[in-house]
């Protein structure tokens, strides 16, 4: 009999070049049926807190909050350097940390966020809205600055918006490892060896498409919807490396200092559980 296994990630380009060999019947899953929702990613940060699904993407940092329900898959993150979020406004600022007063951001328990306040301590007056509207939210002056993640960091500039800070080049220049943004987790209570199984599945789709990117473009297209196939194709790039095909020591280590620095924050508990599955 077929296990069902429910499984969320956003239909963001990266994501449906990841998933697309597993849930569309291009890689053989045996007994493994997988119930798929697609949602933008603080939903899905939000319905991690709840437990709702047994697979799913999110942010790290709402991983930080949900460590003793899930656990880290290894493969299937989106980990990286240059890849970090943009903060942009209608004009440059000399002074940010004082001058901005309002900043939209895709959510409160995104990396994105979390980021914001490594960077900006001070800029307290956050708008929460869906990532996709926060260019609009900037340029009809509904806020002062916004905090933009995906397919946005390609666009804004033609929108006629500037670049305050890229939080991805702040990373790196503070902790000289790769940004983790967001990965696969799924609940601890299925087990060390159906875990281990999905992330082998995980992990094979990974291979499949790189092996034959064109191959995904259409899952890809359909829910990317208006958007051009040069943008697609920056989107998956800069999301999609060797760390989405296994963590390794270096996305360990960057996932683990990010951590580190949560707990300095007070933003995370100090759990023991193990944060990433074996290998």
């Amino acid at each position: 009999m077929a296990k069902r296994l429910t499984l969320g990630y956003s239909p963001c380009p990266n994501d449906c070049f990841i998933f697309d060999a597993l849930v569309n019947g291009r890689l053989d899953t045996g007994d493994l049926q997988f119930d798929v929702l697609l949602e933008d990613v603080e939903t899905l940060n939000k319905w991690a807190l709840a437990g709702k699904l047994d697979i799913t993407k999110l942010s790290y940092h709402a991983y930080t909050k949900v460590v003793p329900t899930y656990i880290l898959m290894r493969a299937g993150s989106a980990l990286g350097f240059n890849c970090g979020p943009l903060l942009i406004a209608n004009k440059p600022y000399a002074d940010p940390a004082n001058e901005i007063k309002t900043v939209a951001i895709p959510g409160e328990l995104t990396t994105a966020n979390f980021l914001l306040s490594l960077a900006f301590p001070t800029l307290r007056n956050k708008v929460p809205m869906l990532f996709s509207n926060i260019e609009q939210a900037v340029l009809d002056g509904e806020v002062d600055a916004g905090l933009i993640i995906h397919e946005n960091r390609f666009t804004y500039q033609e929108k006629g918006l500037v670049k305050v800070m890229d939080l991805g080049e702040y990373w790196d220049a503070h902790y000289h490892a790769p940004i983790p943004l967001g990965g696969i987790v799924m609940k601890r209570s299925h087990g060390s060896p159906l875990i281990s199984q999905v992330n082998q599945l995980l992990r094979k789709s990974v291979e499949m498409a790189f092996e034959n990117p064109e191959a995904t473009m259409p899952y890809v297209r359909e829910h990317a919807q208006a958007m051009r196939d040069e943008v697609m194709k920056q989107h998956i790039a800069l999301y999609v490396n060797n760390y989405s095909m296994d963590i390794g020591h270096e996305g360990t280590a960057a996932i683990k200092g990010m951590f580190e620095q949560a707990r300095a924050l007070g933003l995370m508990e100090d759990w023991k559980h193990e944060l990433i599955q074996n290998g």
